[in-house]
């Protein structure tokens, strides 16, 4: 993984960037706060996230947050195979696209 002592960094860009990055944090905490969904499935969602997007660190934080909340293994390995189940699907999905100009050619070959 990415070296987390990295994000100490972020400073810099709350110190650049004062008002967005507090709007951020305040975005972020109420996305994360307990709701509909609560905290520990709200974890594992932000994990499955970092693993689609391939965030190192999200995925070290998130995944220690859904731990800290119980998550099991089980949960957690789960939650990884939703996130490829979902990247994988966006591959098939778009290959209909692969067809879309042999089906134009046959159309208009009528």
């Amino acid at each position: 993984m990415y070296d987390m002592k990295n994000l100490a960094r972020l400073f810099a860009v709350k110190r650049a960037a004062p008002a967005a990055m507090l709007a951020f944090d305040a975005f972020s905490d109420a996305a994360f706060a307990d709701g509909a969904l609560p905290p520990k499935v709200k974890e594992l969602v932000a994990v499955a996230v970092a693993l689609t997007t391939q965030c190192p660190y999200c995925i070290e934080i998130h995944a220690r947050e859904a731990r800290a909340l119980g998550a099991s293994d089980a949960e957690l390995a789960e939650t990884a195979l939703l996130a490829a189940a979902i990247r994988a699907g966006g591959a098939i999905t778009h290959a209909a696209h692969l067809f879309a100009a042999k089906d134009a050619a046959a159309q208009a070959a009528k």
